[in-house]
């Protein structure tokens, strides 16, 4: 790394990564000689503000003093930092730190003050120059206490002043997170939701060649600190990612327990601000965020649950190539019977005369596709904690051809929900207790529960009476093209069950896409009321230049021109009889700003006139006069023009002000329709699409009433109309979900959560369905 710190400890380095090179003094420097394998060292004299050259060139100027020859002043020579390099050692850099430069290159500088040349050293990324800082510790590290160095040399940002393009140190609460899984490339990925006292979340999605260097966060709750986190916005919405020189610290999120970092580096600053920041985290979360409830024990899980399991492995085995076994416990007994797998056949790692002692207090667990290789990984004997684990019970036929349940135990493929599995350090709180609790279990509880023989099942696995095993079913439910949102508790409830029920209520489904409308599918997209809950057509051009045209006849107010507000423009036409037509240039405090920040307000404009102006202007309202001042054009007309897209206010809703009330705005640049709408007293419209589900789960058949606005799709409804890569895009989504010239068992599975709510129609009233919390997951768009 082009920037490292070294820690010290009582005056001597933990790590030497200078031995191979060869020190040079500062009287032996010359011109010309090749200092790529050596290195100069001292300490920093004066350190100078970071300056830029050209082309926006970061240039740090130091002054760094030979250590032997402190008094000499001959013995301090300038160096200069260049790129990234100068901007990551501003950050560290403090008079009197001892650093040393390896991979430099020497220069002459210009003439000093007593006439003479001398010598500068000059060391940037692209020259593989490294730069080494030690750093001295108060308190000696161990597991149980770690080194403190004495002032804070980074800046946290808090998330509500974060802006695209900035490289940020952050810290933030975990909300939700995804342990590291190898993404499509060569890295691993893991996406974690941080929050921090400003109520602000961001998402982080972040890369590494090596899984241990990546956040090791154990749950919800817990506490991170990123270093170098580059901020983006995709989709309009902020996120970090990894930059260069990446690096994370995380901490348990319980108040009062130990402040012991999380990670794979032996070498990272740790001050005593930072442990006060880590504190007032957890004491603000304490108050203002609901604690994790996803975690259960054995003894409490239930069937068609998803969860997640904290335990200790005693044994694996590989049962394909696309599915593996791991026999865990927790020290408490599960409500039914598990399911066994056959492992007579299976290359077994654990010690199963051990296993077959704890009897009914183990457990099989099947881990799929791309957690294969990391359960591979695992240590038997080793803590874990599993995410995402899904319960379901399921007949099995016994010797005596009776019927029984038992408890399957699932961890299926991909990373919805944060699937995965962490192995936990031993220091962890989580593990100090689950230690307790496992010497205190019955370990001879070898009886049989609940009418099944945990060694009759041992070795056996129940087979279903369908055409298709368990393990398919299992392996094909998975392949949903939608994801949720939120109400991950909730159970899937089949079809026929919902058809009975009587409503309101809330459900979640796996179905497949039987049918869809409107099959013409820009008929979906309409415009709705929040307030009234209204939904209307969006007008057609004709209409929209008809209603133009009617508000074209009245003559502009020459009184109402050239006021504080706008400046104004009037042109008589050739045609139509000389119609007159005003436009009115709104300044941003008393100027004109540039056309691409600036609103007009049109009097006498036809449609194919506003539209013109639209690709010029940043927004466009359609005004005409009044008594005493300009106001708005009929409501059945867009309020605001923005490039291609029509902004619609409700007329029922809105009460119209005069246009002399946009004064009210402070910002006259960016023109947010919100905000224009909240001062003209219009309530917007918002574009939606509106559409019928019917989705099939092979239990019953139901309609659905989606009604979304951007977040199923991913697709923005007032965007879809005027683009047509949107529209396309949408086609590819509804193909997908409902493939044509194909049988519905080839369709993928929808996973949706559902309200049902009554309607009354006359005399007749009945239930209805609609989607919610609920969009296409993102490897479909």
């Amino acid at each position: 790394m082009p920037l490292e710190l070294i820690k010290e400890v009582n005056g001597v380095p933990e790590i030497e990564p200078l031995k191979k090179l060869h020190k040079v003094d500062f009287r032996s420097l010359q011109l010309g000689c090749d200092y790529s394998k050596k290195y100069i060292q001292g300490k920093l004299s004066h350190v100078s503000s970071l300056t830029y050259g050209g082309n926006r060139t970061p240039i740090l100027k130091i002054g760094l003093q030979e250590q032997e020859n402190s008094s000499s002043e001959s013995n301090t020579i300038s160096v200069l930092f260049y790129g990234k390099l100068a901007k990551d050692c501003a950050k560290v850099f403090s008079e009197g730190d001892t650093i040393a430069v390896a991979g430099f290159i020497v220069l002459s500088s210009s003439t000093s003050r007593d006439g003479e040349h001398c010598l500068v050293l000059k060391a940037f990324e692209d020259l593989s120059s490294t730069v080494y800082v030690y750093i001295k510790s108060v308190i000696y590290f161990s597991t149980e206490s770690m080194s403190l160095v004495p002032a804070a040399r980074y800046v946290y940002t808090p998330l509500n002043e974060l802006k695209a393009g900035m490289v940020v140190n952050v810290y933030g609460i975990v909300k939700f997170f995804k342990p590291p899984y190898l993404s499509k490339g060569t890295d691993y990925c893991s996406v974690v939701t941080i929050v921090d006292q400003t109520n602000v979340k961001l998402t982080c999605l972040l890369f590494s060649g090596n899984y241990e260097s990546l956040p090791i966060i154990y749950k919800n709750g817990d506490i991170v600190r990123f270093h170098r986190l580059k901020i983006q916005v995709y989709k309009n919405e902020t996120q970090g990612i990894t930059s260069s020189g990446f690096a994370s610290l995380t901490f348990e999120g319980t108040l009062g327990a130990p402040v012991i970092p999380r990670t794979s580096n032996k070498n990272f600053n740790f001050t005593t601000e930072d442990h006060k920041m880590v504190e007032a985290l957890r004491a603000w979360a304490s108050t203002n965020i609901s604690p994790s409830s996803a975690s259960v024990k054995l003894c409490d899980v239930q069937p068609m649950q998803y969860f997640d399991l904290t335990c200790q492995l005693l044994g694996k085995a590989e049962v394909d190539g696309a599915s593996f076994l791991l026999k865990v416990w927790d020290g408490t007994r599960p409500p039914y019977p598990s399911w066994r797998v056959l492992i007579q056949d299976l290359v077994f790692h654990g010690d199963l005369s051990h296993i077959h002692r704890l009897q009914n207090l183990t457990v099989d667990i099947l881990v799929y596709d791309n957690h294969v290789q990391v359960a591979k990984s695992l240590k038997v004997g080793s803590f874990l904690r599993i995410y995402s684990l899904h319960t379901k019970l399921q007949s099995v036929n016994s010797a005596n051809q009776s019927t029984s349940l038992a408890l399957e135990f699932h961890l299926h493929g991909g990373t919805s929900y944060g699937r995965g599995i962490r192995v936990l350090l031993e220091s962890n709180s989580d593990v100090d207790q689950l230690k307790k609790v496992l010497e205190c279990a019955g370990l001879t509880a070898n009886q049989c529960s609940d009418g099944i023989c945990q060694s009759e099942c041992e070795d056996s696995v129940p087979t279903s009476s369908g055409s298709v095993s368990l393990y398919e079913i299992e392996r094909c439910q998975q392949l949903s093209a939608t994801i949720l949102t939120d109400h991950q508790y909730l159970e899937n409830t089949p079809i026929c069950a919902i058809l009975k029920q009587k409503a309101p209520h809330q459900y979640r489904i796996r179905a497949k896409l039987r049918s869809y409308k409107p099959r013409r599918l820009f008929q979906s997209v309409k415009l709705h009321c929040p307030k009234c809950h209204l939904l209307q057509e969006i007008p057609r051009e004709g209409d929209l230049d008809r209603i133009l045209q009617e508000n074209a006849t009245k003559t502009p107010d020459t009184k109402l021109q050239n006021t504080s507000l706008y400046d104004s423009k009037v042109w008589t036409t050739k045609d139509q009889g000389e119609r007159k037509v005003a436009i009115h240039f709104v300044k941003n405090n008393g100027i004109l700003p540039l056309s691409n920040d600036c609103l007009i307000l049109i009097e006498g404009g036809t449609f194919s006139e506003i539209h013109k102006l639209a690709n010029k202007f940043h927004s466009v309202i359609p005004v005409r006069s009044g008594q005493e001042d300009l106001e708005l054009a009929d409501l059945s007309a867009p309020f605001l023009i923005q490039d291609k897209v029509h902004h619609y206010g409700c007329k029922k809703c809105s009460t119209l002000r005069p246009i002399q009330n946009l004064n009210n705005l402070v910002d006259k640049t960016s023109w947010i329709p919100s905000s224009v709408a909240a001062v003209l007293g219009i309530v917007p419209l918002q574009h939606v699409f509106v559409m019928t589900f019917t989705l099939d789960d092979g239990t019953g058949v139901l309609e659905a009433y989606l009604m979304d606005s951007d977040k199923f799709f991913h697709i923005p409804a007032s965007e879809i109309l005027t683009n047509d890569y949107l529209q396309e895009s949408m086609d590819v989504i509804m193909n997908m979900f409902c493939p044509p010239g194909v049988k519905i068992d080839t369709y993928p599975w929808l996973e949706c959560f559902i309200k049902s709510y009554n309607v009354t129609s006359g005399t007749e009233q009945q239930i209805c369905y609609q989607i919610f919390d609920t969009t296409v997951a993102d490897d479909v768009i």
